[in-house]
C-alpha cells in the first residue's frame, strides 16, 4: 500500500502564486496573516496526516467499529490519535476566538481538511461532524448554550453529531415523526429513532453532543414544523462535567460498504433531556448551517480520495514493467517498459491529476470566499455568500463524483493488483461511494443547484458566480488563452440562461446533466487561469506540468460538458415517457 505524501507543492502554487494570499488577507485586514503562516500550518498538518493517521487507515477498514453492552469502540490508535490531533489545535482552526479558538482563515484550514480526508477518510469523518456541530452552536444556540458547550466543542474535548434521518424520513424530512415536549425547566423531552449518526456513540471524548431534529406537539405539518435541539449523551453537573447518562443509547452500529472505521450508529432518544437551538420550528434553517459546511466537506472527501488514489495509481505505474511502449523503447536496459509510458495508462492517470487539480483549485477558490464572506464588508460578504451558495452543491456532487471515478481508475491502472486487498486502491474506491449518497444524494445537490440556485433565484446566483469567475479569466495575461476561457465562461452563462425558461419537470431532468455541464465548464476556466499563473512561476516544473494539464483537460476532459449539453436540452419526455411494465416487460 503506498504511503501518502500530502501535495504540498500544488498547494503553494495555488495558495501563493494563483490565489495570492498575502494580497487576500491584507484586502481582508488581517495583516497576522501571510502566506509564509499559512505555509507552516498546512505542512504541519501534513506532517499529522501522512504520519499519524494514514498508517490508521488499513487497520481502521479491517476491525472496524464495535458495539458491546451498549458502548461502541473504534479501531487500534483511532482515540490515541484523536487526542493528539486536538492537543496540537487542529479540532479549534476554525473556532471563534471568544470560545478558544483560533480563527483561521479557511484558507489555512481547507488544505490540511483535504490532507486528512485522504489519509484516512474513516478517521476524519467524526471531526468533520463536530466542525458542522460548532457552526450551528455558534450561529443558533442562546448564550447559555454556548457558554456550557462551545468551547468544549471548539477544542474537541467533546465531539458533535447531525441527527436527522429517520428509516422513514430521508431526503423528505417533512415526514420526520422524532417528538420534542417541553418542560417547565425551559428544556425538552427528546423520544424517537435516528439512522445513520455518524461518530453517534465511541470511546474518543467524555460527552457527545447530538444536534437532533424533532418535531413540538402541534407544530406545523411538514419541514416548517420541525425544530433543532441540543441532546448531550451525558448531562452536565454544576461544573460543567458530564454526569448523569442521559436517555439516549445505540441500537446498532451500520455494517457498511466502506467507511468501516467510522461509527454510524442508529440513535434511541427515549425521552432524552434536551435544549432549543434557534428558534421553534425553525429548525431546518439551523441544520442548514451544518448541512452546508458539511456538503463541502463532502467534497473535500472526494478529492481527498482522487489524491490518494492517484498517488498509488502513479507509483505502480512508474514500477510496473510490462510490454514495450507503442511510442518507442522507454527502458533499453530492462526487458520491457513501465506502464507508464503506455498511452492508456498515461490517459488514466492524466485524467486523475486533471480532475483532482481542477477541484483542488475549486476548493481553494470556495474557501477564499469563505474568508470573505466572514471578514468582508457588506458588500463583498453579499457577493461571496451568492458565490458559496451556488458553487456548494457543484463541489459537493462533482467532488465526490470524480472521487469514485479516480478512484475506479486507480483500481484500473493496477489491473488485478488493484482489485487485490494488499495494495489499497480498492478500499479507497469503497471508502469514497459514501460521499455521492450522504448530507443529500449527489442527486438531491443537482436539483438544488438548478431549481433553487439558478431558476428560483431566477439567475441572480449564476450571475455573480460568473461575474467573480469572469475576473479570474480579466487576470489572464495571454490574450489568446484569455479569448479560450472567456469564451468558455460566456458559453456557460447563455446556457445556463437557457435553463431559467423550463417548467418544473424539465428543470428536474435537467438537473444532473446541468450540474455536471456547469462543474467541467468552470474548472475548464479554473485550468485556464491556474496554467496562465503557472506559466510565470519560477518553478518551470510547475510552469510545464500546468500547462501540458490544462492542454490535456481541455482536449481530453471538457469535450464532456458538450455531452450534458446536449442531454440537459433534450427535455423530459425521454426520462419520463417509459413507466409501469415498460421499465421491465413484466
Amino acid at each position: 500500500m503506498p504511503q501518502y505524501q500530502a501535495p504540498m507543492a500544488d498547494y503553494q502554487f495555488l495558495l501563493k502564486e494563483w490565489l495570492s494570499l498575502d494580497t487576500h488577507y491584507q484586502q481582508l485586514g488581517i495583516s497576522d496573516f501571510d502566506f509564509e503562516l499559512a505555509n507552516e500550518v498546512i505542512s504541519q498538518g501534513a506532517k499529522f496526516a501522512e504520519d499519524v493517521i494514514a498508517p490508521l487507515n488499513r487497520t481502521g477498514d479491517e476491525q472496524g467499529c464495535k458495539l458491546e453492552n451498549g458502548k461502541v469502540t473504534t479501531p487500534d490508535g483511532f482515540a490515541e490519535a484523536y487526542k493528539e490531533y486536538i492537543a496540537n489545535g487542529w479540532n479549534s482552526m476554525l473556532g471563534s476566538a471568544d470560545y478558544d479558538g483560533q480563527e483561521l482563515p479557511y484558507s489555512m484550514a481547507v488544505p490540511v481538511h483535504e490532507m486528512l480526508h485522504s489519509a484516512n477518510l474513516s478517521w476524519r469523518l467524526t471531526s468533520m461532524l463536530t466542525e458542522s456541530a460548532v457552526l450551528a452552536v455558534t450561529r443558533h444556540a442562546s448564550e447559555a448554550l454556548k457558554s456550557q458547550y462551545l468551547a468544549k466543542l471548539i477544542s474537541g474535548e467533546w465531539t458533535g453529531t447531525m441527527n436527522l434521518t429517520e428509516p422513514h424520513a430521508g431526503t423528505d424530512l417533512a415526514l420526520l415523526n422524532t417528538k420534542a415536549e417541553p418542560q417547565d425547566d425551559g428544556s425538552y423531552t427528546i423520544t424517537g429513532n435516528k439512522i445513520f449518526i455518524t461518530g453517534g456513540d465511541h470511546e474518543w471524548t467524555s460527552n457527545i453532543i447530538h444536534m437532533v431534529l424533532a418535531r413540538l406537539p402541534d407544530a406545523p405539518a411538514g419541514v416548517k414544523g420541525i425544530s433543532l435541539f441540543l441532546v448531550p449523551k451525558f448531562l452536565l453537573d454544576d461544573n460543567n462535567e458530564p454526569a448523569e447518562a442521559n436517555a439516549v443509547s445505540v441500537g446498532s452500529i451500520e455494517h457498511k460498504m466502506g467507511i468501516k472505521g467510522s461509527p454510524t450508529c442508529v440513535m434511541n432518544y427515549d425521552g432524552a433531556k434536551g435544549w432549543l437551538i434557534g428558534e421553534e420550528n425553525k429548525g431546518l434553517a439551523c441544520m442548514f448551517t451544518m448541512m452546508n459546511d458539511a456538503r463541502f466537506q463532502v467534497g473535500l472527501e472526494g478529492l481527498g480520495a482522487a489524491e490518494a488514489s492517484f498517488q498509488g495509481a502513479l507509483e505502480y505505474a512508474r514500477e510496473r514493467v510490462q510490454s514495450r511502449a507503442p511510442q518507442g523503447v522507454q527502458n533499453p536496459d530492462g526487458k520491457a517498459d513501465p506502464i507508464v509510458f503506455q498511452p492508456d495508462v498515461a490517459r488514466m492517470l492524466l485524467t486523475q491529476k486533471t480532475q483532482t487539480e481542477g477541484c483542488r483549485a475549486l476548493a481553494v477558490l470556495y474557501s477564499k470566499y469563505m474568508d470573505i464572506e466572514r471578514l468582508g464588508n457588506d458588500e463583498d460578504k453579499n457577493t461571496a455568500g451568492q458565490v458559496l451558495q451556488f458553487l456548494t452543491p457543484v463541489c459537493k456532487a462533482f467532488m465526490t463524483d470524480m472521487g469514485l471515478e479516480a478512484s475506479s481508475l486507480g483500481v484500473q491502472v493496477l489491473g488485478g493488483h488493484g482489485y487485490i486487498r494488499e495494495w489499497g486502491m480498492e478500499q479507497l474506491m469503497r471508502d469514497v461511494r459514501i460521499a455521492q449518497l450522504y448530507e443529500g444524494t449527489n442527486g438531491i445537490q443537482a436539483l438544488d443547484l438548478i431549481g433553487r440556485k439558478l431558476t428560483r433565484d431566477k439567475g441572480q446566483m449564476m450571475e455573480t458566480t460568473y461575474i467573480e469567475f469572469g475576473k479570474l479569466v480579466e487576470n489572464i495575461q495571454d490574450d489568446t488563452v484569455k479569448a479560450q476561457a472567456q469564451a468558455l465562461l460566456d458559453d456557460w452563462r447563455a446556457s445556463s440562461a437557457d435553463c431559467l425558461a423550463l417548467d418544473p419537470a424539465d428543470v428536474a431532468s435537467a438537473a444532473c446533466d446541468y450540474l455536471a455541464y456547469t462543474a467541467y465548464s468552470l474548472i475548464g476556466v479554473l485550468w485556464y487561469s491556474m496554467a496562465d499563473s503557472a506559466s510565470r512561476s519560477e518553478n518551470q516544473t510547475i510552469a510545464s506540468a500546468k500547462a501540458k494539464s490544462r492542454d490535456f483537460y481541455i482536449a481530453r476532459i471538457l469535450p464532456r460538458r458538450d455531452a450534458h449539453k446536449v442531454a440537459m436540452k433534450a427535455g423530459k419526455a425521454s426520462v419520463l415517457s417509459i413507466s409501469g411494465s415498460e421499465f421491465d416487460y413484466l
